[in-house]
């Protein structure tokens, strides 16, 4: 028997319910922890609620309702790792991600294959920034291991003070687009997001990353704060910190091992009904063609 699939227009009214809830929820949150967020947040779910009863009206109606669907479909892919930023405000956004992932699932989304040109130049994009974010997270780690082992209030003050703009300003930007342009490589190419354990392994890592630097943010600000006056004891927070630095960089490497060495093979999901894999994507090139008969040629290949 046949799983029964989310009702998409049924999906945005529900959705467009959540965002109204969530939005107001952030907004009167006291003392927020991170303003910027909460005001990101509190837009974000004021459009994805527009969006969200209009996409309602509008899947009721057979003449938009094609481009309302692909319009969904990208909105909620982008807005998942958008909701990762406002877990910084508020922890309501983790049923948000569920929700748009259920939405993009049921309304069986069909991704164009990118070109030679657009390919190069969105794996360019999904390279510089991991790389960057690899960077970004190593020399975090190295502040945090500064900030714990300082002998002076300003080197550990200082420490602290970076480790925290290291991470609002790049970090958290880092895993964004990360994630973002490794989508739109994923899904614009024979890779997927789903038919490859090594493809399928890199996203979950991508997605567990923004949750570990939800346990991580606290703490820098903790430390930030305390050590402002003097010189302090960095305890148990201090170690703490370390340790979650440093798991975030070797899963980063884990995830760059992953891209180079491709291992695992398929998943489930990759392979045909029967089982096997599906047939692979190539390309020839003719470089001649012979006559064999009237009006009939063989090509060449190379």
């Amino acid at each position: 028997m046949a799983r029964p699939r989310p009702n998409p227009r049924l999906m945005q009214l529900v959705f467009g319910v959540f965002a109204v809830t969530a939005g107001t929820l952030i907004a009167l949150r006291p003392d927020p922890p991170n303003p910027l967020f909460t005001t990101a947040g509190t837009y974000g779910y004021a459009l994805a609620a527009v969006l969200s009863f209009g996409g309602w009206l509008a899947l009721g109606h057979p003449a938009p309702a094609a481009r309302t669907r692909q319009v969904l479909i990208v909105f909620h892919l982008l807005f998942v790792p958008a909701q990762f930023l406002f877990l910084l405000a508020h922890d309501t956004p983790w049923l948000g991600m569920a929700l748009s992932s259920a939405i993009v699932v049921g309304l069986k989304p069909r991704f164009p294959r990118l070109g030679r040109m657009a390919r190069k130049v969105w794996l360019t994009l999904h390279v510089g920034i991991g790389v960057g974010w690899l960077g970004i997270s190593t020399g975090m780690l190295l502040l945090a291991v500064t900030g714990a082992t300082a002998d002076s209030h300003e080197l550990q003050h200082g420490a602290y003070l970076l480790l925290g703009r290291f991470d609002i300003f790049l970090a958290i930007p880092s895993a964004f687009l990360a994630i973002v342009t490794g989508v739109v490589v994923s899904l614009g190419t024979p890779w997927g997001l789903l038919r490859h354990r090594w493809v399928l392994a890199k996203l979950v890592i991508a997605l567990a990353l923004p949750f570990l630097a939800g346990f991580e943010g606290p703490w820098i600000e903790e430390l930030e704060a305390r050590s402002a006056p003097g010189l302090i004891e960095t305890g148990t927070t201090g170690m703490l910190l370390i340790g979650a630095m440093g798991l975030f960089a070797a899963l980063l490497w884990t995830a760059t091992i992953l891209s180079v060495f491709k291992p695992g093979g398929r998943t489930r999901w990759g392979r045909r009904p029967d089982g096997r894999l599906p047939a692979p994507d190539t390309a020839a090139t003719v470089v001649a063609a012979r006559p064999v008969a009237a009006g009939t040629v063989a090509p060449s290949r190379r």
